[in-house]
């Protein structure tokens, strides 16, 4: 007889573009960086196909990303803390932003809603700008409700990947 409340679901973001000296290409990051997510308070539910993605910023090499649904009763500070802890046990640098890096895990979605405190900022401000993020994501979670547009991933990827109307101002006879 279970009456417990479920725990609170992360969708969190992983990529990477560097290899790393014991795992490999960056595909193989995201699968140890998978593997090690889960812990005794971290409880992997769902992980979205790996998908390759342009650089955003100077860096030339080309990203494998991913996005992992998972369930914890960490607070979202709490989560923040362990992905960074993982992010540097993968050799993560801080330095140049959207540089080449081994390993980038983000907190995109909280089931919590929103949450701001001058660190950290959920939903991830630039996610309805990422197909590279939208995407994976709407392969585990299309039905997730934006908690500040109200709108479903599925909407959120719909409106980027759709064609762009022409100007009908410049076709007016």
């Amino acid at each position: 007889m279970s009456n417990a409340t479920p725990l609170p679901l992360y969708a969190i973001g992983l990529g990477s573009n560097r290899r790393h000296v014991r795992f490999g290409d960056p595909r193989a990051v995201l699968l140890a960086a998978l593997a090690a997510l889960e812990s005794d308070d971290i409880e992997a539910v769902d992980a979205s196909p790996i998908i390759a993605s342009d650089p955003i910023g100077p860096s030339r090499r080309r990203y494998a990303n991913a996005v992992a649904l998972v369930a914890s009763p960490l607070s979202p500070p709490e989560m923040l803390e362990r992905l960074q802890a993982i992010e540097a046990s993968f050799g993560r640098r801080t330095g140049q932003r959207w540089g080449a890096r081994t390993l980038d895990l983000d907190i995109l979605l909280w089931s919590g809603g929103a949450w701001s405190d001058g660190t950290l900022t959920i939903p991830h401000p630039a996610i309805e700008q990422r197909a590279f993020v939208l995407g994976p994501l709407r392969t585990i979670v299309a039905d997730w409700l934006h908690p500040l547009t109200g709108r479903s991933v599925r909407q959120l990827a719909a409106r980027l990947t759709r064609p762009k109307p022409v100007d009908r101002g410049a076709s007016a006879h």
